[in-house]
């Protein structure tokens, strides 16, 4: 029976996977069973059945623990970097303020931490390696360990301490500060998700709707689009006064009685008015005509990716419309200068026969998107991490600035799932491997964690650390709740945005799954998450160093 003891107690390569394994399996399955009421903690319990099974003796293999946390934690952000890049904009209406409010919860967590440094006399380093853990930022640790051996000669072994005594309650206190948000503001998750889709319907983006136009006079496709310069606005079809359909093609004549299908934002009502009367909108009030139809297309032909529409020339060789693009949920207006990437759903109008033609011009087989496409993961990969350890020298400090491995890979797999499908770089991945892949990831790097914290964490609770704890809570909870409260109810920001944004702001990877959660109906979480992430990475990385430098030097 030795071969058991040595499978689980010898540090090997085998035992580290048998380790992260079953903690993976106990987290996974106290996350569905263990709740209160209708609270639990979810994907997050691996963490704390790491630390368990490390305090009681097992250990494991400390190279294998740091390869199983970096690539987890790499696998979980590049994965989320590369699903939202398609619509990633960091600066836009809400991105700005959103990135702002990120800002001042880094800014607050820095005068906690100065604050209690005067208050109880603990050093700045053991105080910015408690504040390092307080923020879930493994890049700022190391960051805040390299001042301090540059400014002492060495390390002291309490900065780590101080990270690891603090890092699990913080998980606790981001989720915490969800609750007492939705506690506090009786917070409808359903009514959230409703304002959500109004919010989105009046963002910058247009939203394509179908309108259905009542034309007054005799006008030519050029002159209505003279009349009204809507843009971005496309005329699909047109019903004549007898009932049929037809497609609109740049010949189309329009006379009065005509009904014309137009694509565009509903905000444009007003101005489409100077044509004629807006019936009604959506294909309600008239039956589609017989020979006219209306079919999605999925884009899977490789050959397409990054193609314009106008390079197909659909209209003239096949006398068919391209009326709406579906990427990744969202709806963009099928213009001619609209890039296509693999996976996108196209709608198309026109003859049975034209239409199928059109679909095997792009493809429309299913099965093609099944197959994994890794090689811009990989490279994605391979180029965020150079670009996270390349060290940037900063006026002031002794030590080089990096992004870190994390902060690198999200970076680039931001840049390229937007701007990938542009150099013919296919970035397309089903959900379901997106979430594999990042479910992965973020189960390696809880697992790990817990495994390699756990043996430290009892001693120094009892040597007393557990005030280290209390700091640490503080440091996480007192911004959190300020500025998400400020947030939800002074600046009426919605709240799967402010749960979006907390997380961000806190680098919190592993409590971004109990975000979405609660976001089951949409993604607000994620994009806002990876909206602030880049910017708070570069200030936690920055804070902690600082820290050091002003207050040990």
């Amino acid at each position: 029976m030795s071969f058991i003891q040595d499978l689980f107690m010898a540090p090997s390569v085998t035992q580290s996977i048998v380790l992260l394994t079953m903690v993976v399996c106990v987290g996974l399955w106290a996350g569905e069973h263990l709740r209160i009421k209708s609270f639990s903690l979810g994907i997050t319990w691996i963490l704390f059945v790491g630390i368990l099974l490390s305090s009681l003796g097992v250990t494991i293999d400390p190279t294998v623990a740091s390869f199983a946390k970096n690539f987890g934690l790499i696998l979980f952000v590049y994965s989320i970097g590369l699903q939202m890049g398609p619509s990633f904009a960091p600066l836009g209406k809400s991105g700005l303020l959103l990135n702002i409010l990120a800002a001042v919860i880094v800014l607050l967590g820095c005068a906690c931490t100065i604050g209690l440094h005067y208050l109880t006399g603990v050093d700045m380093a053991t105080m910015a390696g408690i504040m390092s853990g307080a923020v879930m930022n493994t890049p700022s640790l190391g960051a805040v360990q390299q001042a301090a051996a540059d400014i002492y000669g060495s390390v002291s072994p309490d900065i780590a301490m101080g990270y690891a005594v603090a890092y699990p309650l913080s998980i606790v206190g981001l989720i915490l500060s969800f609750e007492i948000i939705r506690i506090c503001f009786r917070v409808n998750l359903r009514t959230e998700d409703e304002r959500l889709r109004i919010e989105n319907a009046s963002d910058d983006e247009p939203i394509c709707v179908d309108i259905c136009l009542a034309i007054e006079q005799d006008m030519t496709l050029r002159q209505l689009h003279d009349l009204c310069p809507v843009h971005p606005m496309l005329v699909s079809r047109v019903t004549r006064h007898n009932g049929t359909d037809e497609l609109v093609t740049p010949d189309t004549v329009f006379h009065p009685q005509d009904v014309i299908r137009i694509i565009s934002d509903k905000r444009h009502e007003a101005q489409l008015n100077v044509l004629g009367k807006v019936t009604h909108y959506g294909f309600r009030g008239r039956e589609r005509s017989a020979h006219l139809i209306s079919r999605r297309v999925v884009v899977t032909r490789t050959e397409c990716n990054g193609k314009r529409l106008s390079s197909f020339d659909i209209r003239h060789r096949y006398h068919a419309t391209i009326t709406r693009v579906n990427r990744a949920g969202v709806e963009l207006l099928a213009t001619p200068d609209l890039v296509l990437q693999l996976g996108d759903r196209i709608m198309v109008v026109g003859d049975r026969d034209d239409v199928r033609h059109v679909a095997d011009i792009f493809g429309n087989e299913l099965k093609r998107l099944d197959l994994p496409n890794l090689m811009p993961i990989f490279f994605g990969i391979f180029l965020g991490v150079l670009i996270g350890s390349v060290p940037v020298a900063i006026p002031g400090l002794s030590q080089p600035f990096k992004l870190g491995l994390a902060g690198g890979s999200l970076i680039v797999a931001l840049l390229i799932g937007r701007f990938g499908p542009y150099y013919n770089m296919v970035t397309f991945a089903t959900t379901s491997a997106n979430m594999m892949l990042r479910q992965v990831g973020l189960t390696l790097f809880l697992a790990a964690v817990g495994l390699s914290v756990g043996d430290t964490f009892v001693p120094t609770i009892m040597d007393g650390g557990y005030m280290w704890i209390l700091y640490g809570f503080a440091i996480t909870m007192i911004p959190l709740v300020l500025v998400g409260c400020i947030a939800y109810k002074g600046m009426g920001i919605n709240y799967f945005k402010v749960i979006g944004m907390l997380t961000g702001a806190m680098t919190g990877a592993p409590a971004l799954g109990y975000a979405q959660s609660l976001s089951n109906n949409n993604d607000q979480a994620s994009v806002t998450y990876a909206t602030v992430y880049p910017l708070t990475m570069f200030l936690r990385v920055m804070a902690g160093q600082l820290l050091v430098v002003f207050f040990c030097s």
